[in-house]
């Protein structure tokens, strides 16, 4: 069992569920981010944002790896940085078009 956390754009948010699934029933424990319950975008504000940003971070923290959900090979600023961190405490990076 691994522990992962599911890394990419909230756009993808269908697959990251999807994911986060599949993962789960095949035995990992999967840690996903907070989904917007607002169709705006900008549901939060820039403090909130920074927060939720610091909070993931923490979880890819308690992870053995990140599973980076980058449909079409589509990886944005902010999940490029989340790589970053999890590269730099040597976490296990998993992605998803190596999956499929």
């Amino acid at each position: 069992m691994k522990i992962i956390t599911i890394c990419g754009s909230l756009r993808f948010k269908d697959e990251m569920m999807k994911i986060s699934e599949k993962m789960e029933l095949a035995g990992n424990c999967i840690i996903t981010p907070i989904y917007p319950t607002k169709p705006d975008k900008d549901a939060y504000t820039e403090d909130e944002a920074l927060m939720l940003d610091k909070m993931h971070k923490e979880k890819i923290k308690l992870s053995d790896a990140i599973l980076v959900v980058n449909v079409d090979n589509y990886i944005g600023s902010s999940t490029k940085s989340e790589i970053e961190f999890a590269k730099s405490l040597n976490k296990e990076i998993i992605y998803y078009t190596d999956l499929i």
